[in-house]
């Protein structure tokens, strides 16, 4: 038998043109492909940029819930001027000695103002003269005060930071129950003068406070109250804090209000329990009070538990003021609140007698 040689089959035409077919629909799917990725691709880029700028621009301030000082970005270098509210004492010893020691690129020197005594509005008024980079507030800004950063062509912004008591301090000789808001109203109008209309002894009441223009506290919803009605020719006004607890130490009848956090911790006055009505005294330290001759090696404690839950009756909020100015002042101003809103920041605001935020 003969051998044949063993070949290959030859296609026929039909079949050479489906093998042609299906590489060339192969090579124009890829050609699609890559055109739609070359398209999609910088579409792609900045729509994360997008993304990523709305986050930074929708709130500047803010900072994560679990957080540290060091976490913090976007601090400037520099010297950075603040003062204001008598208020935020504590917290410039306590708190911005502690931002000084982790970050210490952020340098804070606090101005103390040249011819009158340091509050919420004078450092407000600092900040819009160009005196300050940022203040600190015990009160929020009012229209008047939008109205002049305005016109001199920048914007004012309140960014919280924590939460005050107001408590009312009196001679520890004298012998009160305490006082309802009303009643306490009423004194710094002249209409209550003698402690016995309010379950004391009878004594004159002498009434201190710090002028209303700068007072940094203001009595309930009342400053529009005080200021509609002329405050009691009785009253004397101090300087500073420290000048009215001197004062009332040495006056039998003396009364003054101002930061919970400040005054209740001192040891030469007595703080006074208060209420909306005299059957619900609240007291702003933590019971029972600390006699004099005990303290300092023993100190009234803030009642945080009813400030923070409002049973407390007169409590303001603590502010940080930013100058909107695309500028350092901003960018200071900025990263203090970011600071301050950190975990970190939060704990030391409140070891130093404030309510945080969280």
């Amino acid at each position: 038998m003969k051998q044949g040689s063993k070949g290959s089959v030859p296609l026929s035409k039909d079949a050479l043109q489906i093998i042609r077919g299906l590489i060339i629909g192969e090579l124009l799917t890829i050609v699609i492909i890559g055109g739609l990725w070359l398209w999609l691709r910088p579409r792609l880029v900045l729509d994360q940029g997008s993304v990523s700028s709305s986050t930074e621009g929708a709130d500047t301030t803010s900072a994560p819930a679990t957080s540290s000082f060091k976490t913090v970005t976007n601090i400037p270098f520099g010297t950075f001027k603040y003062g204001g509210s008598t208020a935020w004492a504590p917290i410039r010893q306590l708190v911005d000695s502690q931002i000084q020691s982790f970050r210490p690129e952020l340098q804070l020197r606090y101005v103390d103002p040249t011819n009158n005594s340091p509050s919420s509005a004078v450092g407000i008024r600092m900040l819009l003269n160009g005196e300050l980079d940022f203040t600190q507030s015990s009160r929020p800004l009012t229209d008047e005060e939008y109205a002049v950063a305005k016109q001199q062509g920048f914007t004012l912004e309140q960014r919280q930071v924590g939460i005050d008591g107001i408590a009312v301090v009196v001679n520890h000789a004298l012998k009160v129950p305490g006082l309802t808001v009303d009643q306490l109203r009423q004194i710094y109008l002249g209409q209550i003068t003698n402690w016995k209309q309010v379950g004391g002894p009878n004594l004159p009441i002498t009434p201190f406070s710090q002028y209303p223009e700068n007072a940094d506290s203001v009595l309930l919803s009342g400053k529009q109250v005080l200021e509609k009605q002329a405050l009691s020719s009785n009253v004397q006004y101090v300087y500073s804090v420290t000048e009215a607890l001197r004062r009332v130490n040495q006056t039998p009848g003396g009364v003054y209000y101002a930061s919970a956090a400040v005054v209740v911790p001192q040891c030469t006055v007595k703080p006074l329990p208060l209420g909306l009505v005299s059957t619900q005294l609240i007291p702003p330290y933590r019971e029972s009070l600390v006699p004099p001759n005990q303290c300092p090696l023993k100190r009234n404690q803030i009642n945080t538990e009813a400030i923070k839950n409002g049973s407390y009756p007169i409590i303001t909020k603590l502010f940080v003021i930013i100058k909107r100015n695309q500028g350092q002042e901003q960018q200071a101003g900025e990263a203090y609140t970011r600071l301050l809103l950190t975990d970190q920041g939060q704990k030391a605001i409140e070891q130093a007698g404030f309510i945080p935020l969280r």
